[in-house]
């Protein structure tokens, strides 16, 4: 048998189907929640993903999109952006075409960059890394913070 993937919208989050007043039988009230402690970049990270890390982890971490369960995914999200750069920067400097062993052939960096690419994309999703995935994820507003349509109708 093939695994498809799931099909369909994502589902609700528990806390969201309490406050709606969901059915309790539609409440998953044994869902497991990740235990709140310092999320940090692991050490084994590198220099690159570290500084990506740098960059985009505090806001997730605020809006409960990183978790302490979410490290090591979220560092293949890191490594894979600093690759796909590290491969651009290559293929910027050099031409898409180079010589192989039996003449002219793709310049292997443009896999790599791709491969990166696919990734980076694939891992993004899960936290709501670029526009079209970022609405299907709903988080808890901080106070003083404006979200929505409070944003849209100020």
């Amino acid at each position: 048998m093939v695994d498809v993937g799931k099909r369909g919208p994502a589902p609700k989050p528990t806390s969201l189907r309490i406050l709606h007043g969901d059915r309790n039988d539609r409440i998953n009230d044994t869902e497991p929640v990740p235990p709140t402690q310092d999320i940090a970049c692991p050490d084994w990270a590198s220099d690159a993903a570290q500084s990506i890390w740098d960059r985009l982890a505090p806001g997730l971490i605020e809006r409960g999109v990183l978790t302490a369960w979410d490290v090591d995914a979220f560092l293949v999200v890191c490594e894979a952006l600093a690759r796909y750069k590290s491969a651009t920067q290559l293929v910027n400097g050099s031409a898409l075409l180079v010589q192989g062993g039996s003449g002219l052939m793709k310049n292997p960096a443009l896999q790599v960059q791709a491969e990166a690419e696919r990734t980076f994309l694939q891992f993004a999703a899960r936290f709501g890394l670029t526009p079209s995935d970022r609405q299907g994820i709903k988080t808890e507003v901080a106070d003083g913070a404006t979200g929505g349509a409070e944003r849209l109708l100020s």
